[in-house]
């Protein structure tokens, strides 16, 4: 009997069926031989895992050794591979392509993956998110083929604070823009993130308390960006800083150092901040409404300690677990 191959629902990938044959002879191996996992892999040529999964099948499925002698080798592979249960289209639904689309062009910062999350929180059983972004681009083809186009679309970091805010915050119940302030760690990348309704003096202090508050402590240094209410005078070489912001770190004992005019990258971890924060706070809480500032930094700063706990892509542990 050949092998087969049978789709995994843990991982999507396919899983290399061994011959009964083959089966028969690793357990024969195990319970008659007592040979240990590493040997019997030696011997039938296949991984140590391997091994290790079909005796973990054989007791899932409830078999001992020797198998009953009227199981043919048809029933010991069904035994061994049972069908994996079918969710119903109300468990899995398709993406809505049209719905993807919308979402994507009408909502400034809205992801995929955003928009896949919140998919598979409103059904657990729903698709992987490689195929939920393989059917929305099935379904830009077929939209350009009928429509004929396509729809739109140098310091020491670790010991440095980046601060900067952001313009594009939520609207309130009372239709009132509000602005977000972001602040992020320079090793950890460990970011904090308020709203507040201007971008003022009084805010702008406050902002910084709430943020050394929220950190536990201060950094060395940090890095704002040259915002008129904590630099006066921006300038390349001597910037000067506005007397209560410099009051300020004389009394936490940090340095200032505000990023130089048209030099984004002397505060890319705060723009890289904000970014994200647009992406999975702000986004997030697009379809929600506001009655108070309060209310608003609730919410933001629940999705700001989940943003901190999720796992690095190319790294491991979080931002939490670096700080």
């Amino acid at each position: 009997m050949v092998g087969v191959f049978l789709r995994s629902e843990e991982n999507n990938l396919p899983e290399k069926r061994l011959a009964i044959r083959q089966t028969r002879e690793i357990l024969r191996l195990h319970f008659e031989s007592q040979l240990s996992p590493r040997k019997i892999a030696a011997i039938c040529k296949v991984g140590k895992g391997t091994v290790q999964r079909y005796l973990e099948r054989l007791k899932a499925a409830g078999l001992s050794w020797p198998l009953p002698t009227d199981l043919d080798d048809v029933a010991l592979e069904r035994r061994l591979f049972p069908p994996s249960p079918v969710p119903s289209s109300q468990e899995r639904p398709l993406p809505d392509g049209a719905v993807i689309h919308k979402e994507l062009k009408s909502r400034k910062n809205v992801t995929l993956q955003l928009l896949w999350e919140e998919y598979k929180q409103a059904y657990p059983e729903g698709y992987a998110y490689s195929w939920y972004c393989e059917s929305y681009r099935q379904w830009q083809r077929r939209w350009t083929w009928c429509f004929g186009r396509t729809p739109c679309r140098g310091k020491d970091v670790r010991r440095s604070c980046w601060s900067d805010g952001s313009g594009d915050g939520p609207k309130t119940g009372e239709v009132r823009q509000a602005q977000v302030f972001v602040a992020v760690l320079g090793a950890s990348n460990y970011t904090y993130a308020e709203a507040s309704w201007s971008q003022n003096l009084w805010d702008w202090i406050h902002s910084h308390v709430r943020a050394f508050e929220f950190f536990g402590g201060t950094s060395q240094l940090v890095i704002p960006d040259n915002l008129k209410s904590g630099v006066n005078k921006p300038c390349y070489y001597e910037p000067e800083l506005n007397r209560t912001y410099g009051d300020l770190a004389i009394h936490y004992g940090v340095g200032i150092l505000p990023a130089r005019p048209y030099r984004p990258r002397d505060k890319a971890k705060a723009e890289v901040g904000v970014q994200i924060v647009q992406r999975w706070v702000l986004a997030a809480l697009r379809k929600r409404q506001f009655f108070s500032l309060a209310e608003l930094n609730e919410a933001i700063l629940e999705l700001v300690h989940r943003l901190n706990q999720r796992p690095f892509r190319k790294l491991a542990g979080s931002r939490a677990e670096l700080i």
